[in-house]
């Protein structure tokens, strides 16, 4: 037999073999449902996540012994494994920022949980809210000024990442002050102050966890509680990743400025970058001009190995 017949033959072999099984299965669907639920089950899987027995919030221990806290921080525990692609890139981007935002926490006295508060605030990206919060901290302008924050069309600092971390810094002190305790400061952070105490007089209550607020603030405190979670034991959540995989910091040096910049592209330029690069490691700046009629002194990051070669 030529190897064209035996082509043909196996060919033919093949087609009668699929003809068969779809007869088979057409005239018995539950053979059909059977096969495919068997295969579907050995392909797929989707597992409740385990729950710790102990969790703690910058300190505080959280009653998980309490069903409806214990439900609220499985919610988040479960979007927050399964939305994988948005938790894969907080990994990624948090190796770039978090070694530039934990010093600052630091210093400043907080606690280190407050990085993830930045993280499901915005991803760590200078993301602009409906309201207009601004920047990884999503800071509103009238509280930016408030926190001491230079907002102007030209520089805006809610996307200083050093510059609004020590502003909300101050922010989150100032409300554990007031409350008593990091959950509730977290809260106004999210809803504002007036809020707050509206809702903390209203319902005669002293706990976050026992307040009824808002969608967003209810679960506020469990996203940062499921991301701090899955960040502590990536895999056993599911989460696999190299080191070359992630966002690595960004390396530059500091030139300070104290006079005006009539043309920034130009700058940038004579700088031996583009504007674009100037606007990737100094986010604050908003136009293409920094009037600075004070002289005051601005440090402007560029890209590592240039300002030496100036």
């Amino acid at each position: 037999m030529s190897k064209t017949n035996k082509l043909i033959t196996a060919i033919y072999f093949l087609s009668s073999i699929l003809v068969l099984k779809i007869f088979v299965f057409s005239s018995n669907p539950d053979r059909y449902d059977k096969v495919y639920l068997e295969d579907y089950k050995e392909g797929y899987n989707v597992f409740a996540v385990p729950h710790p027995e102990h969790l703690e919030f910058a300190g505080e221990p959280v009653p998980l012994d309490d069903f409806n806290v214990r439900e609220r921080f499985d919610r988040e525990l479960l979007v927050n494994t399964y939305w994988q692609s948005q938790t894969l890139l907080f990994f990624k981007r948090a190796n770039r920022w978090f070694p530039v935002i934990e010093p600052i926490l630091e210093k400043n006295g907080m606690p280190d949980d407050f990085k993830y508060l930045a993280l499901i605030e915005s991803g760590l990206t200078n993301a602009v809210s409906p309201a207009g919060a601004t920047g990884f901290w999503q800071i509103l302008s009238s509280t930016g000024q408030e926190l001491g924050l230079e907002i102007t069309s030209e520089v805006d600092e809610r996307y200083h990442v050093e510059r609004s971390t020590e502003a909300a810094c101050k922010y989150l002190q100032d409300a554990y002050e007031r409350y008593g305790t990091w959950t509730l400061a977290s809260a106004a952070y999210n809803m504002g102050r007036t809020a707050l105490n509206r809702q903390l007089a209203n319902q005669k209550a002293d706990c976050y966890y026992d307040l009824l607020l808002n969608e967003e603030t209810s679960r506020y405190v469990f996203r940062i509680l499921a991301v701090k979670y899955i960040f502590s034991n990536p895999q056993q959540a599911g989460f696999n990743f190299r080191k070359q995989d992630l966002y690595h910091p960004l390396e530059y040096d500091i030139l300070e400025v104290d006079s005006s910049i009539t043309d920034l592209p130009q700058f940038a330029l004579d700088l031996g970058i583009n504007y674009k690069l100037l606007r990737e490691y100094n986010p604050w700046l908003k136009k293409y001009s920094l009037t600075n009629r004070n002289n005051k002194t601005y440090e402007i990051k560029i890209p590592s190995n240039l300002v030496d070669e100036m």
